[in-house]
């Protein structure tokens, strides 16, 4: 009895292995990435967000384009339940203008402008360091952010990227047509 119990769990734990590689495979390659939380430091799947549309902002907490928190939370709280997902990857980057720390981070982004959505750690997002999701956002668009607040616009399927400078708002009638019109796609 004990060697069939055995048996019947090392088929349950390879049934979960083999479930768990298919939902990894489905991810989109340009969303096959983890990241650590801002806020606590646990591992992120980018994957998670498979199926949605991803407005990808590098931020920082003192910029003269800082206020666009507002405007990507309003974006953000607005189209969350068709499905879009904004994600913030502080870096400092651009003129040291996000010096402190994760917890620093978190706290401004929260009291400050009432951020809820997903924030990852600070990170690097240009040359010579720059991450590997970063590096792709980039090949697929040909355009590398030039300043903090550069947006990058991920369709369902993780296959289209379209990329929008700093100066664009979050509410940029531009932007906020084609989040649209990729929302109304089905997943």
């Amino acid at each position: 009895m004990t060697s069939l119990t055995g048996f019947v769990q090392v088929l349950t734990a390879l049934a979960g292995f083999f479930a768990a590689g298919l939902a990894v495979a489905a991810c989109p390659p340009l969303l096959d990435h983890v990241f650590p939380k801002l806020q606590d430091g646990k591992p992120q799947s980018l994957c998670q967000y498979e199926g949605k549309v991803i407005l990808v902002v590098n931020t920082a907490s003192y910029c003269g384009f800082t206020g666009q928190y507002e405007g990507l939370e309003s974006v953000y709280d607005k189209y969350k339940d068709r499905g879009l997902v904004v994600i913030g990857f502080p870096s400092n980057d651009f003129g040291d203008q996000e010096p402190g720390s994760n917890q620093e981070i978190a706290d401004f982004c929260r009291t400050t402008y009432g951020v809820k959505f997903p924030m990852m750690a600070k990170t690097d997002i240009s040359a010579p360091k720059t991450n590997a999701f970063y590096k792709q956002l980039i090949a697929t668009t040909g355009t590398r952010p030039k300043w903090n607040f550069h947006k990058y616009l991920i369709d369902r399927s993780g296959s289209r990227v379209e990329s929008y400078s700093s100066l664009t708002s979050p509410g940029s009638g531009r932007l906020i047509a084609l989040i649209e019109r990729w929302l109304a796609e089905k997943p």
